[in-house]
C-alpha cells in the first residue's frame, strides 16, 4: 500500500508531508517520493542528471534514498518546471541563484496578434536558407571525415 500524503500542490516550495508512520527525517525511496509528488520515477532520475544539486543517497544495487532536503529540492524543481513555466536550464539557474525567480504573471487582457512581418523572408524561404546553411556544414564535416579516414 502506498503512503498517504498531503496534496503536492498545497504549499509552494514545501516538501510533502508523509503520513506513512515513518519519522519526518526518514529516508524515502524513489517510489515514495514519486508517489508523494505525483511524478513518475523516470522523471526523478532524469532530474538527477539535469540538476547537479539533486543527489540522493545510493545504496547497493543503485537504490536511491531521498533525504528530506532532497525531497524539498524535488518539490521546488517541480514547482519551477510545472507551475511557474521555467525551462530546465532556467530552473537550474534559479536554483543556483543566478536568476531571481520571476513573480507569478498578473492577469492581463489578451494581447493583440503580432503585426505581419514586413521586409522579412517568408517562412518557406527562411527554412530553405537554413537547410542550405546546414547542407554546407554537413558537406564540410563529410570532407573532414573522408580526409581523416584516408590517413
Amino acid at each position: 500500500m502506498l503512503p498517504a500524503v498531503d496534496s503536492p500542490g498545497s504549499a509552494p516550495n514545501a516538501a510533502p508531508a508523509f503520513t506513512d508512520g515513518k519519522e519526518p527525517g526518514a529516508l524515502r525511496t524513489i517510489g515514495e517520493v514519486a508517489q508523494a509528488l505525483g511524478l513518475k520515477q523516470h522523471v526523478l532520475r532524469y532530474w538527477e542528471e539535469q540538476f547537479p544539486m539533486l543527489r540522493p543517497l545510493t545504496r547497493a544495487g543503485g537504490r536511491r534514498y531521498y533525504r528530506p532536503e532532497d525531497i524539498a529540492l524535488v518539490a521546488r524543481i517541480d514547482q519551477l518546471l510545472h507551475r511557474e513555466g521555467y525551462t530546465i536550464r532556467g530552473a537550474r539557474q534559479a536554483l543556483s541563484g543566478k536568476v531571481t525567480p520571476r513573480p507569478a504573471p498578473a492577469a492581463t487582457p489578451a494581447s493583440p496578434p503580432p503585426a505581419p512581418r514586413t521586409g522579412a523572408m517568408p517562412a518557406e524561404e527562411e527554412i530553405i536558407s537554413a537547410i542550405r546553411i546546414l547542407r554546407r556544414h554537413l558537406e564540410t564535416i563529410r570532407g573532414r571525415l573522408a580526409a581523416a579516414l584516408e590517413d
